[in-house]
């Protein structure tokens, strides 16, 4: 634990991943990277970051053993396990090798992950945004669920943590993560009070020294309003919440006609999913990483609650704190 001042939160989180606060920053393409994954380990929650944010299962590999050099704390790496990801089977043999603690998967079927990680003790977490997906994942043997909320970046889920937290709870016997619109300790707190054992925080680390995005990403974070996050199919093919820049206004929050229409034909539907999963990829990577005027930057509605750009520490010590006092004020 960074800060003796601090108390830990104890929770079933806690208790079975080995860290002493139910904080997990989230996975974020192009964002998280070995800097910003290893702060957070090592100031008591749990960093975690995107397989792909390598450009290859080298890379992969290379950035484990680096963050291994930074923490000897539990860290999460995300992957992709639908067919959409032709790496995923690469990424999970390094994944293996490097005993990662905790896996988080998106968007397919999680068993053979669940499987492989259970041969050396690692844990395996899965977004869900549903009941009937959570229970299946919790069948299959999976140690954990993230509940992708409304509020989330990215693909965020339909429904209100305030409904979708206790309703997980009355149904499934394993940890629940909450996620979407979490920046500070009394929405942590919030939370916990709901039914989550922790709390998956993304957009908040976007706007800290670490991350791995430019300075104009990190200033439209503190400039954007919760109503300035709108939802759109043009960057993967599945509504993902974003910031509204002219660009995305210029291109519309919607797929066209044609892109509809081969969404549903059986035949077309896969390559052209696999088409815009690509372009919308390397217009977010372009966004991220330079100044352009085809700004594309995740984020979620948590925008409206940072207000500064700080070091990971620091913004994992100021949740916590706030946590303990929002408690202490009940």
């Amino acid at each position: 634990m960074s800060n003796p001042s601090l108390p830990p939160i104890e929770t079933r989180f806690t208790k079975l991943m080995g860290c002493p606060y139910p904080i997990i920053a989230a996975p974020m393409f192009l964002v998280s990277n070995e800097a910003l994954v290893s702060e957070a380990s090592n100031a008591g929650g749990l960093g975690a970051a995107p397989s792909l944010n390598w450009r290859t299962t080298q890379e992969l590999d290379a950035a484990l053993t680096e963050i291994r050099k930074r923490t000897d704390k539990p860290y999460a790496i995300n992957l992709i396990v639908n067919k959409s990801n032709i790496r995923m089977e690469a990424d999970l043999e390094v994944i293996k090798s490097h005993k990662v603690p905790m896996v988080i998967t998106s968007l397919g079927n999680p068993q053979k992950v669940i499987d492989t990680l259970h041969t050396y003790g690692g844990k395996v977490f899965c977004d869900v945004i549903d009941l009937k997906y959570a229970e299946k994942v919790q069948d299959q043997g999976c140690d954990g669920v993230i509940a992708v909320s409304a509020g989330a970046g990215g693909h965020a889920g339909p429904l209100s943590p305030m409904v979708f937290l206790p309703y997980l709870r009355e149904k499934l016997n394993i940890p629940i993560v909450a996620a979407g619109g979490i920046v500070t300790g009394q929405q942590m707190l919030a939370a916990l009070l709901l039914g989550a054992d922790a709390v998956q925080i993304g957009t908040r680390f976007i706007a800290t020294t670490e991350a791995g995005v430019n300075d104009d990403y990190k200033q439209a974070i503190l400039n954007a309003q919760p109503e300035d996050i709108v939802l759109t199919s043009r960057i993967s093919g599945t509504p993902a919440a974003v910031i509204n820049t002219p660009y995305i206004q210029k291109v519309g929050l919607h797929l066209s006609p044609i892109e509809r229409f081969l969404n549903t034909n059986p035949l077309t539907k896969k390559y052209a999913k696999l088409l815009r999963y690509i372009v919308g990829s390397r217009t977010l990577e372009s966004s991220a990483h330079k100044t352009t005027w085809k700004n594309v930057w995740s984020a979620g509605q948590g925008v409206g609650l940072i207000h500064d750009i700080q070091p990971t520490k620091a913004v994992m010590e100021t949740i916590i704190h706030d946590f303990w006092q929002a408690k202490r004020g009940l």
